[in-house]
């Protein structure tokens, strides 16, 4: 645990993370935030070049600016998304709920508006870090409508075969597996799920349902019967 600004945060191990911004300034920036709080950082000019390091390093987290040359960040995150579920958040400069849902819907975790306070971007990625990793062994294996779920490894399995789900998307499952029958409405899941005082759109949750449905579709479930909307309310588990 360290202390910054007057809070504290976790530190378990030397977390990597890849800072893909096309601004020089920027990237230096981003990278004394981060190494001055203990991260382990590297950064990227261009999409290009981030995808390689990527595909040939390992990595814990991505800041993918939105507003770069060539390849910008929406196709950058796609890309990402296409061979790893590695948690991203997005930067950007417009704090307009069209670019923010966009880029929930391509896969990133999470969002932050430029300019930013220092502590604001350590505390959402440390929240962030916290909703990925493992809950530990005392949580048991939750087994329902062909999926295993083990939050001690935060592995997913559907009939025998591994499903790929973003940090998010695991917690939205998971929740809703072991609370069968309860009804969660979007302002709770945003606080459970996103763990912090989110000032984004409803809509980021059902983005992210829409999400989980369809990845649980391609294993041939019946999503909608797995994660029932309740009209006017919410979502529950069945």
């Amino acid at each position: 645990m360290f202390r910054k600004g007057g809070a504290w945060f976790t530190k378990k191990k030397a977390h990597r993370v890849l800072v893909i911004d096309d601004e020089a300034p920027m990237r230096k920036l981003l990278e004394v935030y981060l190494r001055d709080s203990l991260y382990d950082v590297l950064t990227a000019s261009g999409g290009d070049q981030a995808v390689d390091m990527l595909k040939k390093g390992s990595f814990d987290l991505v800041l993918l600016d939105i507003m770069m040359p060539y390849k910008d960040g929406w196709a950058v995150c796609r890309e990402i998304r296409s061979f790893s579920d590695i948690p991203i958040i997005m930067l950007t400069a417009r704090d307009q709920t069209v670019d923010k849902v966009k880029g929930l819907k391509l896969g990133a975790d999470d969002y932050i508006t430029k300019p930013f306070e220092e502590m604001e971007l350590l505390a959402r990625i440390e929240a962030l870090f916290r909703r990925s990793e493992p809950k530990g062994p005392t949580e048991p294996q939750s087994q329902s409508h062909g999926i295993t779920i083990d939050p001690t490894t935060h592995s997913v399995f559907a009939n025998g075969q591994p499903i790929e789900l973003t940090p998010k998307e695991f917690e939205l499952l998971y929740t809703f597996l072991t609370n069968k029958g309860r009804v969660y409405n979007r302002e709770l899941l945003l606080e459970m799920i996103w763990d912090l005082d989110y000032e984004g759109d409803l809509r980021t949750v059902d983005t992210h349902v829409k999400n989980l449905r369809e990845k649980l579709r391609k294993h041939g479930l019946d999503a909608n019967s797995i994660i029932k909307t309740v009209w006017g309310v919410g979502y529950k588990g069945q």
